[in-house]
Parts: structure tokens; C-alpha cells; sequence
């Protein structure tokens, strides 16, 4: 169809006439309504982000020569944060020269990890990463 035939059928129809496919030989149009177009790709875009979750990660971070008090008012919160379905990070850090002994931050994360299994399972092993070692638990 000619181009002005075309906007003579789209201006009685009261539509749009859109290009589609511009390098096209000729050129490809769509008699449409572009705006009840755009209103459909917007609610469309909206209900995919109303479905979509956000999964927050929440760390919590430990020495490595924390007290047991301390420690368990940690695992508290770690329960916690498990039971509203969030991920947890647990950090524990190294100061100056408490590096050179890593087995002791593992000692400490196989605690916290065997106190909260009940509700938890680990998703990253306790790895060393710089001066601090840090696993990540998930909800079971």
C-alpha cells in the first residue's frame, strides 16, 4: 500500500501508523493504536516487577577470639534473619597477627554453623578472603 493511502486509512480509522522495520525495502508500517501500545508494555513491565523479590543478604561479623556471650547473642540474630528468609553472611576477622592461625575463624564458623543447622544450611563453605573468613547461610 502506497504511504498515502496508508495515512489516509489510518486518519479515518483515527490509529497510528507505525514504522516497523525502517530499512526494509520499502519500508514496513503497522496501522495501531501506539498509545494503548505503550499502556500495555507498562502494565506489562509493572507485573513482572511486582512478582519479582529482592533477596537481601545481612552479614554479621565476628572476631576471631569472641567471647561465647557475644557469640551466641550473634547466633540469635542470625536465627533471626534465617527465619525472615534472608541470607546471611558471617564474617570473621583477623587482626595483625591473628592471621596466621585461619583454623581458629573455621573453629568459630563450624560453631555458629552447627547451632543454627536446625534452621540454616550452609551455601558457601567458610573460605578465607584477605584478613577475614566468611561463609554464607541460606534457609532451609
Amino acid at each position: 500500500m502506497s504511504l498515502y493511502e496508508a495515512l489516509k486509512t489510518v486518519e479515518s480509522l483515527g490509529i497510528d501508523l507505525v514504522e516497523v522495520a525502517p530499512e526494509a525495502q520499502p519500508p514496513v508500517c503497522r496501522m495501531m493504536d501506539y498509545g494503548k501500545y505503550r499502556y500495555q508494555q507498562r502494565k506489562k513491565s509493572q507485573g513482572t516487577k511486582k512478582k519479582q523479590t529482592f533477596v537481601t543478604v545481612k552479614e554479621v561479623k565476628l572476631g576471631s577470639r569472641t567471647d561465647s556471650h557475644d557469640l551466641s547473642f550473634k547466633v540469635r540474630h542470625i536465627r533471626r534473619f534465617i527465619e525472615r528468609g534472608q541470607r546471611v553472611k558471617v564474617s570473621v576477622f583477623f587482626r595483625g597477627r591473628e592471621i596466621t592461625h585461619p583454623e581458629l575463624g573455621k573453629q568459630m564458623l563450624d560453631g555458629v554453623l552447627g547451632q543454627v543447622l536446625d534452621v540454616a544450611k550452609l551455601d558457601i563453605a567458610p573460605r578465607l578472603e584477605g584478613r577475614s573468613m566468611a561463609m554464607l547461610l541460606v534457609p532451609k
